[in-house]
């Protein structure tokens, strides 16, 4: 079926990651206490925001910003949950490398 893929149809793939990547910037900027990766973990959402935008994004340039955000943010409790919905968007792109 054209335009129908793994996790969703493109439109739909793109629109779940722009919303978990919202979701996360929001959530990061509520967030009140400073964290020494912040800026790391910004500029990989606005990557992330970018390639969301994009026809067909690359798998493995998804996961690995999606790597460096979990990096920078992984131990911030209050965010568990944007980061697992940013996991899952991610998700829908396709299994990581080697696990097909």
């Amino acid at each position: 079926m054209p335009g129908r893929c793994r996790g969703g149809t493109e439109a739909e793939r793109a629109r779940a990651l722009r919303a978990a990547v919202s979701g996360l910037r929001h959530a990061l900027a509520r967030h009140p206490v400073e964290l020494p990766d912040r800026a790391v973990a910004e500029e990989e959402l606005a990557a992330l925001a970018a390639m969301a935008a994009e026809s067909e994004p690359e798998p493995a340039r998804l996961r690995g910003a999606l790597l460096l955000v979990l990096g920078a943010l992984g131990s911030v409790s209050a965010l568990a949950e944007p980061l697992a919905e940013l996991n899952a968007a991610i998700s829908r792109f396709g299994p990581p490398p080697g696990r097909r």
